[in-house]
Formats: C-alpha cells, structure tokens, sequence
C-alpha cells in the first residue's frame, strides 16, 4: 500500500498511477485503454471547449473492514451520467461499460485505496466530454469517457463536524427545464462566484434557492440538502436539483429506520423548524449545519454546535454500510476483487 499520510488527506487532486478511456467514433464505442498520461488532446474546436458538452461523476471505493475494496452504487452513477449525456447531446455510455471502466480505473490504482478506519477513501471521476471539432452550435459526433482516481480526505475539513452555510439570493445555480438535474460543468461554473464569496465571508457554501421565486430551498452548494423534524427526513423537490445518490441512500435509510421520508418544496422560513439540517453528497457524505444565514437580511437560523443524533445515525449507517461493518441489504456494494 502506498506510503501516505491517509489521516491528513483533503479533498483534492492526487496523482495516481493510471487511467482508463473510451472514445466514441463512428457511431460506436470503442475498446477502453489504460494510459498513465494526465493529459488530453482533443481539437481546438472540440464541443466541450465551446459548447459546454461536458458531464461527469463523483463516486467512491472504500476498502472494508474485511480487506475487500467496494465501489458504492457505481450503476446510479452509470444512469446519472446517461441522463447527463441526453440532457446536452452527448453519446451515452452504456451502464456496463461504465462500472467495468470504473471496476479497472480501481484496481490500476489499487495500492492508492486508503486503508479502513482512515477516514479516506479511493474517489473516482468518470468523465464525458464532446471532442469533435464543430463550429456552430450542434453536437459532436466524437466524445471520450474516462474516468481517473485519487485518494480523498473528507470534502469539508472540519469532517463530520457542523459547518455553516449562506444564502445567496442574488446568485442562482440553475433555473427550473435547464441543465440544474443533470451533472454538466456549466453548473457548477455558475456556482463559482458565490461559492467563493461565501468561503471569503466565513462560510463553507451557499445555500441556493429556487431561481423563479426565491422561496424555496433548491440546494447545498454543491449538495443536496435536507432536514429533520418529527422523524422526518425532509428533502427538497424541485426539476432544477441534481438528483444524489447520497441522498436517494439516506431516503432509504431513513425509512429502515422506521422514519417518514417526505421529498417536497421546502419554504425558507421552514428552516426554523428543523431540528437538524444537513448537507449530503458523494463528496461531503454527510454533512451537518448549525448556521445558515440570509445574506441579504442578515436572519440566521442556528442549531446545535455538535452533530444532530438523526444525521449521525444516517451518516454511521451509510459509513458502515459502505466500510462493510453494516449488512448492506440493498445491495448497494459492487466489490473489486
């Protein structure tokens, strides 16, 4: 196993030993390849230089408490991705192809899988971009899907410890039937400004609001977002939200648990009610609020200092269902032997 400081990682870019690609040419994908480069080279006129055709995927590995190496839900990711290449014009990687380029883009990188009980894991980012040459705005008739590897630390550096949020009314991540439920660039390039201006004021991200009329919770940065209230799970619904995969396992957890699940508008003002509220993602898992305030106004919704009891049931529940401590009987684990 690679000699590093598991303990210290962040979330960030880490240079590992391979990556696998694909390229769609002539109507058909091709073979994958493995190649040690870091670079791309694609046409000047490429789509994704110009148009923006470009998706991609966060997910992880995580080495269990039995030495055995697990990708978590990697064929939701698979279906994400397709959703992403329809929703701007781009050829669809088949399911199959991309967990099988996901399972070798692992075990390449096997000796970068952090140990268990490091708090680390083995993050994957499949990749999809347009690279066929066009210079009005169509779609390219060449792409390349490839996905490469790094070993992270938690995405927050305060951990699964509370982190505080601001609302930004005067920026909007997506717009209501446009790109906002797909994982396309443009979205998170619209996210930027405000994200960084909130890191600068003291605060880990924004929180977004529905862009028609700023009423309603959309999301957590870049997170999906819910709350906790006479044992209710409580996450918004909207057609501009990515849908995450995180939060479709804590739904689930949720009600194994034996509480409500309800996915609705959530008012701001609702905020007062909650009992927790909570950040989730493949990169933040899980990740606990105890302020929120309205920039604008200056109105500040505060909770408990330390994590709530529901979202750490939540999080050690996943925690444990993805290190393999917890029985995972959805079968959510896909193992990389």
């Amino acid at each position: 196993m690679e000699n590093i400081d598991w303990g210290s990682l962040g979330f960030g870019y880490y240079k590992t030993d391979y990556n696998v690609r694909c390229y769609y040419r002539n109507g058909k994908w091709g073979e994958l390849e493995v190649c040690s480069s870091e670079e791309i080279t694609m046409h000047m006129a490429a789509t994704v230089l110009h148009y923006g055709q470009a998706a991609f995927e966060g997910m992880k590995a995580f080495r269990g408490v039995d030495g055995r190496i697990r990708m978590f839900r990697p064929y939701e990711n698979a279906k994400r991705m397709i959703s992403s290449a329809q929703g701007v014009m781009m050829a669809e990687p088949p399911e199959e192809l991309f967990v099988e380029a996901c399972k070798k883009a692992v075990k390449l990188n096997e000796r970068f899988v952090p140990p268990y009980g490091s708090g680390a894991s083995l993050y994957l980012r499949p990749i999809l971009i347009g690279t066929g040459a066009q210079v009005g705005v169509h779609p390219a008739k060449e792409y390349l899907f490839m996905v490469f590897a790094c070993p992270v630390g938690p995405y927050f550096k305060e951990g699964f410890k509370p982190v505080k949020f601001q609302i930004a009314k005067d920026y909007d991540r997506a717009a209501p039937f446009g790109t906002g439920k797909y994982k396309v660039g443009g979205n998170y390039a619209a996210s930027l400004v405000s994200g960084e201006r909130a890191v600068k004021e003291g605060y880990s991200n924004c929180i977004y609001l529905n862009a028609a009329t700023h009423e309603f919770i959309d999301e957590a940065g870049a997170a999906n977002f819910f709350g906790i209230k006479n044992n209710t799970y409580c996450t918004p619904q909207s057609s501009s939200i990515l849908p995450s995969i995180t939060n479709l396992s804590l739904c689930q957890i949720a009600e194994d648990l034996g509480m409500k699940v309800e996915r609705r508008q959530i008012p701001v003002e609702e905020l007062a009610e909650f009992e927790e509220v909570a950040a989730c993602g493949t990169a933040a898992v899980v990740s606990p609020i105890n302020e929120i305030v309205d920039r604008e106004t200056g109105k500040k919704y505060t909770w408990g200092a330390e994590p709530g009891p529901v979202s750490t049931k939540l999080y050690n529940t996943l925690k444990g269902i993805q290190d393999g401590t917890i029985e995972d009987k959805h079968n959510w684990n896909v193992f990389v032997d």
